[in-house]
C-alpha cells in the first residue's frame, strides 16, 4: 500500500480580515480568483490567508487558460477539457476542505511559488 504524505496541520496566524484564517483561506478558493484577488488585497497579517489566495489565483487562472485552448481543439479537446472540468471540481473541493482543516497544503508546481510571492505582501 501506498502513503501519500498528508500536508502538515497548522495554528494559521491571526487574520487582519477579522475571519479565522481557515474560514478566510476557504474563500478565497470559494470564487476563484475573484476571491483570491479580494483577500490578497485585503489581508495584511496571516501568511496562511495569503499563501491560499495566491495559490488560488494561480490555479484558476491556469485551469481558465487551459479549458480555453483545449476548447478550440474539436472533439478531444472537448473530452479533455470535460475531464479536466471535474478534475478541477475535485481539486477546488479538496483544497477548501483541507484549508478549512488548517492544513498547509501547497500544490506540487505552483505551491513554492505561491508562498514566495505571498510572503512578498
Amino acid at each position: 500500500m501506498i502513503l501519500l504524505d498528508q500536508p502538515p496541520t497548522i495554528q494559521p496566524d491571526k487574520s487582519s480580515t477579522g475571519l479565522d484564517p481557515k474560514v478566510a483561506g476557504l474563500l478565497c478558493y470559494l470564487g476563484g480568483f475573484i476571491t483570491g484577488i479580494i483577500f490578497l488585497v485585503l489581508e495584511k497579517q496571516s501568511r496562511f490567508v495569503r499563501l491560499h489566495a495566491v495559490q488560488s489565483i494561480v490555479v484558476s487562472v491556469a485551469l481558465i487558460v487551459i479549458s480555453i485552448f483545449l476548447g478550440f481543439i474539436p472533439i478531444l479537446g472537448w473530452l479533455l477539457g470535460a475531464l479536466l472540468s471535474l478534475a478541477s471540481f475535485v481539486l477546488w473541493i479538496g483544497l477548501m476542505l483541507l484549508t478549512l482543516q488548517g492544513k498547509l497544503s501547497k500544490l506540487p508546481v505552483i505551491g513554492d511559488w505561491s508562498e514566495q510571492q505571498a510572503n512578498k505582501f
